[in-house]
C-alpha cells in the first residue's frame, strides 16, 4: 500500500497524507461530523485542536447563536474548522455571507446546497463538502463544483439510508474523481485503514465523537449509549418522517407504534416549542417548510412531522432528558466503551491505523 506516512517534528502520531488533509490542510484524515445539539465550539475546537476536521451544526442555531459559536471556535483554536448548514434554510444565503466573512473553512451540507451557492463558497475559498446517500446524488454534486463529498452508508446515525457502507462507498468511489470521505460504522484505526484501502480520502465519525469527554452531552446519556449493543438502535420514519436511526428507547417504542394523527399532533407541539425556543416568525417556518418541499421529495406530512427532530434531539442530547427525548446514534455504538478526549481518539485511530497499513504491506 503506498499511502504516505510520516511523523511531524511537533507530533509524535504518525500522519497519513490524503487528498482530504491536502484539500483542508488538517493533519489527519478524521473528520468529526455536524451534529445538531452536539456539536459546539468545544467539541469542534477540540477535534481541530486534535489534528482533524471538527464541524459546527447549525441547523439548531439561530443566525446570531452561529455567529457566536463560529466567533467562539475561532477563540478556541487556530485550525480548520467547518459548518454544517441546511441548504434549503430561508436564511442559507446570509449564513453562506457570514461563513466567508469569518474566514470558515469549509461548509458541509445534509442536503446537497444548489451550483450558485457552491460557486459562490468556492469563489471566496470555502471548501464545500456535501453528504450523499447515492452515487447519482455524488455525480451532481461534483458537477456542480463540490470540492469533496461524504457518504453515509445504511449504519451511520441520524438521517440514513439502507445501503451498506462497504457497497455504497465504492459505488460512489467509482461514480466520481473528487474526494470521497466514508461515514457509517467507523470508530478505530482499523475502520480508517480499510477506508483507505477502498480508496476513500478519510473517515466521518458521529458517534463515536459524541462519546468523547470533550461532547456536551450529559454524562448520564454518554452512560446510557454505552450500554448499548449492536442491535440496540431502530430505524424509525416516526420521529419526523425520514428514515432515522436512533437507540431504541421506550419513546422510540411508543413512537414506533403510535398512528400518523397523533405524530402530527406531536409534531405541531413541537413545532411550537422550536418556534419559541429559536424566536423564528411563524412565516419562517412556512418558508423553511416550502423550500424543503422544493428541494426534495419530501410530503407535506413528512415536512410537518420534521418539527419533531429538534426539539426531541434537544432533550435527549442537551436536557438529558432520555424519557423524553430522542437518541440519535449509529449502530458503531454497539462497539464503544469508553470516553477518551478528542486526541485521545484521534491518535489510537491513526497508530492503530499505520500498523495496519503496515502490515498489509508486509504481505507484499
Amino acid at each position: 500500500m503506498s499511502t504516505p506516512v510520516e511523523r511531524s517534528e511537533s507530533r509524535s502520531t504518525p500522519r497519513i497524507k490524503t487528498a482530504l488533509t491536502e484539500l483542508v490542510g488538517v493533519d489527519y484524515p478524521i473528520v468529526q461530523t455536524g451534529m445538531g445539539w452536539v456539536s459546539g465550539p468545544a467539541l469542534t475546537s477540540a477535534t481541530a485542536n486534535a489534528g482533524g476536521l471538527g464541524i459546527l451544526a447549525s441547523a439548531t442555531m439561530t443566525y446570531d447563536e452561529l455567529e457566536h459559536a463560529i466567533k467562539k471556535t475561532k477563540q478556541l483554536t487556530n485550525k480548520p474548522f467547518g459548518v454544517n448548514m441546511r441548504a434549503d434554510a430561508s436564511d442559507a444565503k446570509q449564513r453562506i455571507d457570514l461563513l466567508i466573512r469569518e474566514g470558515v473553512k469549509v461548509a458541509s451540507f445534509a442536503l446537497a446546497p444548489k451550483k450558485d451557492l457552491i460557486s459562490k463558497l468556492k469563489d471566496n475559498g470555502i471548501v464545500v463538502v456535501p453528504s450523499i446517500g447515492a452515487a447519482k446524488h455524488a455525480v451532481k454534486v461534483a458537477s456542480w463544483g463540490a470540492d469533496a463529498v461524504v457518504v453515509q452508508g445504511g449504519e451511520g446515525g441520524g438521517h440514513t439510508g439502507g445501503v451498506a457502507t462497504t457497497l455504497l462507498l465504492p459505488s460512489v468511489l467509482d461514480a466520481v474523481d473528487i474526494p470521497v470521505i466514508a461515514g457509517g460504522g467507523f470508530f478505530d484505526g482499523r475502520g480508517l485503514a480499510a477506508a483507505l484501502a477502498y480508496g476513500a480520502a478519510g473517515v466521518a465519525m458521529g458517534t463515536r465523537f459524541l462519546l468523547t469527554s470533550d461532547s456536551s452531552v450529559p454524562d448520564s446519556v454518554k452512560q446510557e449509549y454505552l450500554k448499548r449493543g449492536l442491535t440496540d438502535t431502530t430505524v424509525s420514519r416516526k420521529v419526523d418522517g425520514m428514515p432515522h436511526r436512533v437507540l431504541n428507547t421506550d419513546l422510540v417504542n411508543s413512537l414506533e407504534q403510535s398512528s400518523y394523527v397523533s405524530g402530527l399532533i406531536a409534531a405541531a407541539k413541537n413545532a411550537t416549542k422550536f418556534k419559541a425556543m429559536t424566536g423564528m416568525k411563524w412565516s419562517t417556518l412556512a418558508k423553511d417548510g416550502l423550500a424543503m418541499k422544493r428541494s426534495g421529495d419530501r410530503t407535506v406530512m413528512q415536512i410537518i412531522m420534521a418539527a419533531n427532530t429538534p426539539m426531541l434531539l434537544k432533550a435527549g442530547l442537551v436536557e438529558g432528558n432520555t424519557e423524553a427525548g430522542v437518541l440519535a446514534s449509529g449502530q458503531v455504538v454497539g462497539m464503544i466503551n469508553d470516553l477518551p478526549s478528542c486526541k485521545e481518539l484521534i491518535d489510537s485511530i491513526m497508530e492503530d491505523a499505520v500498523k495496519r497499513i503496515d502490515a498489509l504491506a508486509a504481505l507484499r
